[in-house]
């Protein structure tokens, strides 16, 4: 039997991390499933779901532990996909516009007053081309529940997107 792990992991970056935490990984017979990493602000910082044997389980925990003293911090977590999951509408939300504190606050808000959640969302901020000043970027990968459409979900963030200053779009995303 297979248990399923969830770990977020944080360290500050250096070549071989992924190395050695997937050899961890794949010395207790473990599967590494899915992952989001990146290096940001000098830190290497990820997530990822593992399938282990299930006697295994906690000769993987203390092997995670072990990183520590290597600066690599996981923290694990049961894996409790829910099944009423499985099917389910999703929607891609992109915003875009000149940075300024809030954005992600008053965004993630109205998706929460909606009832959608959030299941990816990558953001980040460049030199905008004609001002050189910082321009913002978001993407959100978002499930919508019964009650909210995209033109609902789309609505509702114009609402704020004028005191935003950023445009945002709502559109489908693929359906599972």
């Amino acid at each position: 039997m297979q248990t399923s792990l969830v770990m977020t992991v944080i360290g500050a970056d250096r070549p071989g991390l992924v190395g050695r935490l997937s050899g961890v990984i794949a010395d207790l017979g473990g599967n590494w499933i899915e992952s989001r990493m990146a290096h940001l602000g000098g830190q290497f910082a990820g997530v990822l779901r593992v399938e282990i044997p299930a006697e295994r389980e906690q000769e993987l925990l203390t092997a995670l532990r072990s990183l520590e003293s290597e600066g690599l911090f996981v923290r694990t977590q049961k894996d409790n996909t829910n099944p009423s999951q499985i099917s389910r509408r999703l929607a891609v939300v992109e915003a875009v516009g000149h940075d300024r504190p809030g954005i992600v606050r008053q965004i993630s808000l109205t998706l929460a007053q909606q009832q959608v959640n959030v299941e990816e969302l990558t953001t980040r901020c460049e030199s905008a081309a004609m001002s050189g000043g910082p321009l913002f970027h978001a993407t959100a990968r978002v499930q919508l529940p019964e009650t909210c459409g995209l033109k609902q979900l789309q609505q509702a963030l114009e609402r704020i997107a004028t005191d935003l200053m950023v445009d945002i779009t709502v559109k489908p995303g693929d359906e599972s």
